[in-house]
């Protein structure tokens, strides 16, 4: 947590962010998923630093976790699956039984992980989308796996988030546009109900969303990424580079947006840095980079909200 101060007036105003800070670990250091010696160096920075509140995690191996969830004590730590997902090309949408059953029956096995050391949120991502014309079939069977993927999760307290990623330019995931992203959640719900969205800043770009969009997932939203879009020779691309990089798409204006639209709708959940660091930066600095933007967002969005 932090706050920020105001003058106007000649009086002092101070507000503290209302929302936990978390960080995609395995994203600001992209080695940490090298080897035991990156994953402790990584998580030991991550502990000592006092402005993170939550943590994404990537798949850790059983002779590392008791080390990590110690070092890391204090701190709400959630798993990102969605990572898994892409490189092992599982797709919880696909029209192939037993290809959609293999991604279902590999999140289950992350669930029960995940329950045995403690974890009470998992997130994940949809399949590649197959064109216009199966995308319906596709959202179905999605909806399907999912309402799987959380029957098994129900029982052990744990959330189910999913994603939005772009469908035109980069991953070219089903879901997908946040409208989209609303039905399919509304549609598990009706079965079971731990389930909720992850909206990332920094894929709104490729998806033509605004922040503003948000008050129409209000019901829905559980998590937030905080992070940038690049653009490199007319192509956009979600490499989450900082904010203030060559080709980074958001500044801390969208930020601002962001934050006073989750204001607006009494969002409680966590936001959480999404940023990686290019050849010539380094995780620090990146992170530092980061919570500038924060902080300065947050300034802005504080002052509108009180109308300075």
């Amino acid at each position: 947590m932090f706050s920020v101060e105001l003058r106007a007036h000649g009086i002092s105003l101070s507000a503290r962010f209302p929302w936990k800070t978390g960080i995609v670990s395995f994203m600001a250091f992209p080695s940490m998923t090298k080897g035991p010696d990156e994953l402790q160096e990584s998580v030991k920075a991550i502990a000592e630093d006092p402005f993170f509140d939550a943590v994404e995690l990537p798949l850790v191996q059983e002779s590392q976790w008791d080390w990590v969830n110690a070092t890391l004590h204090g701190k709400d730590l959630a798993r990102g699956c969605q990572p898994d997902l892409l490189t092992k090309k599982l797709d919880l949408n696909s029209p192939e039984e037993q290809k959609r059953m293999e991604a279902v029956s590999y999140v289950k096995r992350q669930l029960e992980e995940c329950s045995k050391r403690g974890l009470r949120k998992l997130a994940l991502c949809s399949g590649p989308d197959p064109g216009t014309e199966r995308r319906e079939a596709a959202r179905k069977l999605l909806a399907e796996s999912l309402v799987e993927v959380c029957s098994h999760a129900s029982p052990m307290g744990i959330k189910v988030l999913l994603e939005t990623f772009d469908r035109d330019w980069d991953k070219k995931l089903l879901i997908g546009p946040l409208d989209e992203a609303i039905k399919v959640i509304e549609a598990v719900r009706k079965e079971e109900k731990n389930i909720g969205l992850m909206w990332d800043l920094s894929h709104a770009p490729l998806l033509g969303e605004k922040p503003d969009d948000l008050k129409r997932a209000a019901r829905v939203l559980e998590h937030v990424h905080i992070g940038c879009a690049k653009r490199l020779d007319g192509k956009l691309l979600d490499s989450h580079p900082v904010f203030y990089t060559k080709g980074a798409i958001n500044t801390s204006r969208e930020v601002a947006a962001l934050l006073q639209i989750l204001l607006e709708i009494q969002y409680g959940g966590i936001v959480a840095f999404e940023v990686k660091p290019e050849e010539d930066q380094t995780p620090q600095q990146v992170l530092d980079t980061a919570k500038g933007t924060l902080l300065s967002a947050f300034q802005e969005a504080f002052s509108k909200t009180i109308k300075l």
